[in-house]
């Protein structure tokens, strides 16, 4: 039984694999396209990932060993790398990978990266707010991205620390005292609440999810977050402005919802994982020339008055190489929209003060 159950997982991903490549920049096509046939040799590219043994890193190391725009896996952690990095290494695809443990590892770890993805700090438990986190996980990334500006300053930074409206405005601060901060390599990574609309919104309107495309704007926690179920694709499924209004608050409280269903054991790691993934992949194919790659993420940015917000970014060998506008909004979206904007500005404010402490 458990050689039949083997055999058709190695189907599956053969099925995958020989598939056309997609040219969907969609997160839910993220299998098709991690699996899909390269049809020349991927440049080298090497990922690190800092915090990769918590309930984030451990998956989300595996899923980047599996991709194949992957060639030098760094894993990363305070303790428990060298094991991870042994478990990953044995899967049977492109990357080299490697395990490093402590901060006097760091600086090898981070050597000659492309990119750098941070999911590091402690997960949230019930009744704990994003907030809450601040001063534990602010002093981790403060730590991490002062090593970044010294070992591989033109790194892109994916950052998946919490909480990310506080964290990458921490993250700029740092990189400008080190004279290394470049705007377009420095992401938060807000696929997950993408991930999460593009599902609500599939299992709401009775479409098929792999066809839906939802923009989710704004921040990266609570009312900051803003679906805009108004240009959700495909059309037509005449939701009314109830069933509008309940999924935009599913999408914010999103992980809240995981983080009571697993009653204090745990927050959203798996698909916290999986979006860390997807817009890892999307930096990759994007640093690899790879035209039409747009994906929402939290940015330094001038479509809003506020300093670093959510949108639609075209992704390129630079990093981001264009900030796209919100687009028409409806007036419900538009209320959010302000409502957002002074929590959003204190989160920031928040980040920039601690840096500079």
């Amino acid at each position: 039984m458990r050689t039949s159950m083997f055999r058709s997982v190695e189907s599956a991903i053969r099925r995958v694999s020989t598939s056309s490549p997609s040219t969907s920049t969609s997160s839910t096509h993220f299998a098709r396209r991690c699996f899909s046939s390269e049809s020349a040799p991927a440049p080298a590219r090497k990922v690190a990932v800092l915090g990769a043994a918590g309930g984030i890193g451990q998956p989300l190391a595996l899923l980047m060993k599996l991709n194949p725009l992957v060639s030098s896996l760094s894993l990363y952690d305070i303790a428990g790398t060298p094991g991870v990095a042994a478990d990953v290494s044995h899967i049977n695809t492109r990357s080299e990978v490697a395990g490093y443990m402590g901060e006097d590892q760091l600086a090898q770890a981070l050597d000659g990266c492309d990119l750098v993805i941070i999911p590091a700090g402690v997960p949230r438990k019930p009744g704990m707010t994003r907030d809450d986190l601040f001063n534990i996980n602010a002093g981790i990334v403060k730590t991490l991205c002062t090593a970044i500006a010294k070992y591989c300053p033109h790194a892109l930074v994916n950052m998946i620390s919490n909480p990310v409206n506080s964290t990458v405005p921490i993250a700029a601060e740092i990189f400008k005292k080190a004279g290394t901060y470049d705007e377009k390599r420095l992401f938060g990574v807000t696929t997950l609440d993408v991930v999460r609309a593009r599902t609500f919104f599939a299992g709401k309107a009775n479409v098929n999810v792999a066809d839906v495309n939802v923009p989710v704007v704004g921040g990266h926690a609570g009312i900051t977050i803003l679906p805009l179920f108004s240009q959700a694709t495909p059309k037509g499924s005449n939701l009314s402005d109830e069933q509008i209004t309940a999924l935009t608050k599913r999408t914010q409280d999103g992980g809240t919802e995981v983080v009571e269903a697993k009653a204090g054991k745990g927050s959203a790691t798996l698909s916290m994982a999986y979006a860390g993934a997807v817009f890892a992949d999307a930096c990759l194919k994007g640093l690899n020339g790879v035209p039409d790659i747009v994906e929402c993420s939290y940015v330094q940015s001038n479509i809003t008055d506020i300093p670093f917000f959510a949108s639609k970014v075209r992704l390129g060998k630079n990093g981001v190489e264009e900030i796209l506008g919100l687009g028409p909004m409806s007036d419900f979206e538009k209320e959010g929209l302000e409502k957002l904007k002074p929590e959003l500005l204190s989160s920031i404010e928040k980040g920039v003060k601690f840096a500079n402490q």
